[in-house]
């Protein structure tokens, strides 16, 4: 409570940190070259993608009152100036499926009142967006955000597998879609006829689980075992959008006697088009919205911005995890703050706004970790091969290196003495002569085993992807070409490609392993808590989180009352904090819901967050045994989750876990 007696020292403390390295934010980026374009590229389409298919979510669910036009505007507007003035520039901002749902239930309710209607339903909508602000400004200026961690494991998982069941619900009521002829369309169309029709709704199958299953093949791409290790990273990152593109080139393929509009296709009008024109002018009639409407706005906000407070905080935590050992401060405080007035540029202006998103986030991070590695390594690798020509003794060679990896990292030679200590001990192994020759300092080999993670903290790679975003905005009449069933099946797979690293999912799986064949999960990488917990109070957790799962979304099906499915989630801190406690022991509470994940091993050899394969029997990355060459992007896929998650933690459960927003602030754990 004390945080909330000094207003504005969160976003002071923020500030101050962070305008000591803005020069260096964009120098950083810079000094990387065209190699800042490959996360840039990388990170612009796990980005654009979904706000396409949200866009076209939107047009459905609000009779055309926005489209993807609108969504990707507000993603281009709201990065342009998150990348220049945020305080976290590896955020990536985007609109999200919350906000997604909010805009639903908000236009359901305006166009069922003759005082606001569709006419006045954006008009309405920007002024939820005024009160929103205020809300994220109080947040913000009294240090809400040191209870962000508050919000435990139980809650972020519930959160994602709803996330996760609402992308099936919509896939499902997408492919539904496309055997029905849309309401405002003429029936007597030659396409609308039955057997068209019914065309139409088989293409849309074939296109929806097409994507589906080459986009989830695909994903997996780096453990093929075909293909050099370029070319699998390739496809397993930019697999998705260019199968999207390979599908919709083949549903031009139909013979020419099918129907103009068979297989339906995504609508919206263009830029420049008035339909799209409109909504930029939606200040103008917020004068319009009775007094009433306005205040009633109020309640809504509330959801809205508990919304983004939680989701945005979220997002910022995982783009700067521990294990990606950065080294610039962080701005949870700041960035609501501004979070708060991008939200109200977006409402004055008749757009939907963004917010930091999963798992674009940590993608991001993790594609600037493997960018920073590889200049760190190359420039290592130069300068022992360099030593070992001239003669020199091992001292000499690791002395060589420790001064080029402080030089390019800029940390505290402290630090860097200790994160290099594994390093320098192998090195050092050379200097015994009669030694074993396996144990020789290799440079290829053990320098790539033993780096410590960096990431290119910079603000270029976030500018120039929402500067590609902003140019897809004049690419509508491509975007159009696309098949509306090719986004439901980009839909159901975004659902299944987040359950992979969801306890909440791994746990009910497990409820479906008979006893006699549950020392097959004990035998491979699995979460800590399958050895410390009894079986039975994992089945009561797992139960617990079920049932609330199905009232969450339960609650979403309510007309208009729906807006309130945010509510759940904020009364599960106290049943978390007071209710859970009294059903499940407290050591056992605390490793299932604990804030972080952590695997252990079985009989499969552990992967350290030093890039490092310390037994010996394990081969090192870069190189395995047989000389197959192993990438730094396939060794990072191995350590995290699909959310971007770390699996493998460097602090245990059993020891004290400090706060993320301020080092002196540390929370006392949830008994």
């Amino acid at each position: 409570m004390e945080n909330f007696k000094a207003p504005f020292k969160g976003i002071a403390n923020d500030v101050r940190g962070r305008v000591a390295c803005y020069k260096e934010d964009w120098i950083g980026g810079l000094r990387s070259g065209l190699g800042i374009l490959a996360p840039t590229t990388y990170i612009f389409f796990a980005s654009a993608l979904p706000v396409i298919a949200f866009g076209e979510q939107l047009s459905r669910d609000t009779d055309g009152s926005l489209s993807t036009v609108e969504t990707l505007a507000s993603t281009t507007l709201c990065g342009i100036i998150h990348s220049i003035f945020g305080g976290q520039p590896l955020l990536i901002l985007g609109v999200a499926e919350p906000t997604v749902i909010m805009y639903t239930y908000l236009y359901n309710f305006a166009k069922g009142r003759k005082d606001l209607g569709q006419e006045l339903y954006l008009a309405w909508a920007g002024w939820v967006c005024v009160w929103t602000a205020l809300l994220l400004f109080l947040l913000a200026i009294f240090n809400a955000c040191t209870i962000i961690n508050r919000f435990t494991r139980i809650a972020g998982e519930l959160f994602g597998m709803l996330i996760t069941v609402l992308f099936i619900q919509e896939a499902i009521k997408g492919v539904v879609s496309e055997f029905a002829i849309p309401e405002d369309q003429d029936p007597k169309l030659e396409k609308y006829q039955f057997q068209w029709l019914y065309t139409n709704g088989l293409l849309g199958i074939i296109f929806t689980f097409g994507l589906l299953y080459t986009a989830l093949k695909s994903r997996r791409a780096r453990s093929w075992w075909y293909g050099t290790g370029w070319f699998r990273s390739f496809i397993a990152d930019y697999g998705v959008p260019l199968l999207v593109v390979l599908w919709t080139a083949l549903s031009f393929s139909v013979p020419s006697k099918v129907p103009s509009g068979v297989p339906r296709r995504l609508f919206s009008p263009l830029p420049w088009e008035s339909g799209s024109l409109e909504h930029w002018t939606v200040i103008k009639d917020m004068g319009k919205i009775p007094p009433s409407y306005i205040f009633a706005s109020f309640i809504p906000a509330v959801m809205i911005a508990g919304l983004y407070f939680f989701d945005h905080s979220v997002a910022s935590q995982m783009a700067q995890q521990k294990e990606f050992n950065l080294k610039k401060p962080s701005a949870y405080h700041y960035d609501i703050l501004l979070l708060g007035f991008m939200t109200l540029l977006c409402g004055l202006i008749g757009l939907p706004p963004s917010n930091g998103v999963l798992p674009q986030a940590p993608m991001h991070t993790k594609s600037l970790a493997v960018l920073k590695g590889q200049l760190i390594r190359r420039k290592m690798v130069e300068s022992a091969k360099e030593s070992i020509k001239q003669k020199a003794s091992n001292s000499e060679i690791y002395g060589k290196m420790e001064a080029v990896f402080i030089e390019i990292d800029s940390s505290p030679e402290t630090t860097v003495v200790k994160e290099l200590e594994d390093l320098k001990k192998v090195v050092m192994k050379g200097e015994n002569k009669g030694g074993n020759e396996k144990e020789r300092f290799d440079p290829e080999k053990h320098i790539d085993a033993y780096l410590p993670v960096r990431v290119n903290e910079q603000r270029v790679s976030n500018l120039l992807q929402s500067l590609l975003v902003a140019a897809s905005v004049f690419a509508m009449p491509a975007i159009k070409l696309i098949p509306t069933s090719v986004l439901w099946g980009y839909f159901a797979y975004m659902a299944i490609d987040s359950l992979p690293g969801n306890q909440f999912w791994e746990r009910i799986l497990l409820l479906f392993i008979t006893p006699g064949r549950r020392y097959k999960v004990l035998e491979g990488v699995h979460a800590s808590f399958l050895e410390s917990v009894p079986y039975r109070y994992i089945v009561m957790f797992t139960l617990f989180q079920f049932i609330y799962l199905l009232i969450c979304f339960g609650v979403t099906w309510i007309p208009i009352a729906g807006i309130l499915f945010p509510l759940p989630f904020f009364l599960l801190i106290s049943i978390r904090q007071y209710i859970l406690p009294k059903l499940i022991h407290a050591n056992y509470l605390r490793e299932l819901d604990a804030a972080e994940y952590e695997e252990t091993t079985g009989s499969l050899p552990r992967l350290s967050l030093s890039l490092s394969f310390k037994e010996k029997e394990t081969p090192c990355p870069g190189k395995d045994e047989d000389g197959v060459e192993i990438l730094d992007a396939e060794l990072l896929d191995e350590l995290t989750t699909s959310r971007g998650e770390f699996k493998v933690r460097t602090v245990s459960f059993s020891e004290d876990r400090k706060g993320q927003v301020y080092p002196e602030d540390v929370h006392k754990e949830l008994s």
